[in-house]
């Protein structure tokens, strides 16, 4: 069938879509034919995802959503289900950016890290199985990280939730395939977001020359883009990966080849 209106009559929750690679998957997942809910903390930003899905012709409506509370994620599925229908997909996607040395980082920062990546993640999970189960199935897609299986210096709260969210996709896809619900996960690479530029700016560093720096550890010498996760999490919530569960797609220019 190809991947042209891959998600014709599909609705789809994307979590952290306001801006960088969840707005992309929003976006990208509209133009393909799915309802999106942007379930976004920041409104501001969550709206502004919404206003390009509808100018593009797309359908979206946005969810102020806590993924750290299950009321919030709850309500946030009631109101895509009054709005759309029931839920065909999930994106888990919402992140905090947590990183250091193990003698630096606090009690709090490990709340934070593990409560928004991995917590957050299967509390979604957790409140949109009573939908998906009544749709007799459906597919959740998250967003892992090359830092769910490489080592990298003083990033070790934020590797470390990574790489539990690799386990999570690997379990959930496990337990959720009587239910027919495929679980699989995007490994990206460096890619150029709102929370690249943040830490090059908290680092000091020239934006034009970090970009050309950060590409260098991949083969392709070059940064990522967010629409280019977004069509490796476009593909596996389609059809298109009718046979996929517990894998994970690593889209990070061949920097982790080896």
């Amino acid at each position: 069938m190809g991947l042209a209106n891959a998600l014709d009559g599909k609705t789809a929750i994307i979590t952290g879509s306001g801006n960088g690679i969840g707005r992309a998957i929003a976006v990208r997942f509209a133009a393909e034919g799915a309802k999106v809910t942007v379930a976004e903390i920041e409104e501001d930003s969550g709206r502004e995802t919404v206003e390009l899905i509808s100018q593009a012709g797309g359908t979206a409506i946005f969810s102020r959503t806590d993924t750290t509370d299950s009321d919030s994620i709850r309500a946030t599925v009631a109101a895509t289900v009054a709005s759309h229908s029931e839920v065909d997909l999930l994106v888990n996607n919402a992140a905090a950016f947590v990183f250091g040395k193990v003698e630096e980082v606090t009690p709090d920062d490990w709340a934070k890290v593990f409560g928004v990546n991995v917590i957050g993640y299967a509390n979604c999970v957790r409140e949109v199985l009573p939908s998906m189960r009544k749709q007799n199935g459906g597919a959740i897609v998250n967003i892992a990280s090359v830092s769910s299986f490489i080592a990298q210096p003083e990033f070790i709260p934020y590797n470390s939730s990574k790489g539990a969210v690799a386990q999570l996709t690997r379990c959930l896809a496990m337990d959720l395939a009587v239910d027919n619900i495929r679980v699989n996960a995007v490994c990206p690479g460096t890619i150029h977001t709102r929370a690249t530029d943040l830490h090059i700016s908290s680092a000091g560093l020239d934006p034009k020359e970090a970009l050309v720096d950060f590409g260098q550890s991949s083969l392709m010498k070059r940064v990522g883009q967010p629409s280019e996760i977004a069509s490796g999490a476009l593909f596996l919530a389609s059809d298109e990966a009718s046979f996929m569960t517990g894998a994970h797609i690593v889209i990070d220019g061949g920097a982790t080849i080896d």
